[in-house]
């Protein structure tokens, strides 16, 4: 009976291994996904920056060249003042003046702006650009292990269902039918150690008596609240001398 117990817990455990490599068909996939997208985003981030930049630097020249030419257009009216004849005339060149004044000060003003922007932004893409690259450098070797793992989940779990298979027929049948169905209604964990001379399954206190039957070893003893099957372990054995 100590062999078959023995066994159950390896099918057990081989049971485990299935469970984890039917669930890695999904969220694999799904990391493999979320490493494709942190890249496609910081990339994607970086070029938005760098469009950015290009649009500021079209800006400063743009209102570089209108400062050019609202400067030439106050130069030429300041020259006008040496030729004025009457009052209004005086009146309407000292308002055209002004109106350049005011334009010159408001796109000095927006140039100063579109300055401090493109500093700022050459600062965000150098720090995008490093990160970008560092994202996708730890990234791909991720993505690497990952579809590695993908690739051969058909592999292993193949391999482990024949360890499932080897240890099932060398089973009694009626202990690995009461494993099926316990492990079918307790979430695939069937069997337990005895811990702290309870079950460790659902926490129950043992008996002495079913205590030394569990150690025994000699039959399949099963917990009266949750149903599982007990073993006793060489931890328990441990810790019972301490």
């Amino acid at each position: 009976m100590q062999k078959n117990l023995e066994m159950l817990l390896k099918l057990q455990e081989i049971d485990y291994d299935l469970t984890e490599l039917e669930r890695s068909k999904d969220y694999l996939p799904d990391m493999i996904n979320n490493l494709k997208k942190e890249i496609e985003d910081t990339s994607t981030a970086y070029k938005n920056s760098e469009e950015s930049l290009t649009q500021l630097n079209l800006q400063r020249k743009g209102l570089e060249l209108d400062l050019e030419e609202i400067n030439s257009e106050l130069t030429k009216l300041q020259k006008q003042m040496r030729d004025i004849k009457t009052n209004r005339e005086y009146d309407a060149l000292v308002t055209e003046i002004a109106n350049r004044k005011l334009k010159i000060s408001n796109a000095e003003e927006e140039l100063l702006k579109v300055l401090t922007e493109t500093d700022e932004i050459q600062d965000k893409i150098k720090e995008l650009k490093e990160k970008s690259v560092l994202v996708e450098k730890n990234n791909l070797l991720q993505l690497e292990s990952l579809q590695k793992e993908v690739d051969s989940i058909g592999t292993k779990i193949k391999q482990k269902g024949d360890e499932r298979k080897n240890i099932s027929v060398r089973l009694n049948k009626l202990i690995l039918a009461t494993y099926e169905r316990v492990k079918k209604v307790k979430g695939g964990v069937a069997v337990v150690p005895v811990r702290k001379r309870a079950c460790s399954g659902c926490y129950k206190s043992l008996p002495p008596q079913r205590i030394q039957e569990i150690k025994k070893g000699d039959n399949l003893i099963t917990c009266d609240s949750c149903g599982r099957v007990l073993i006793w372990t060489e931890e328990e054995e441990d810790e019972k001398k301490h």
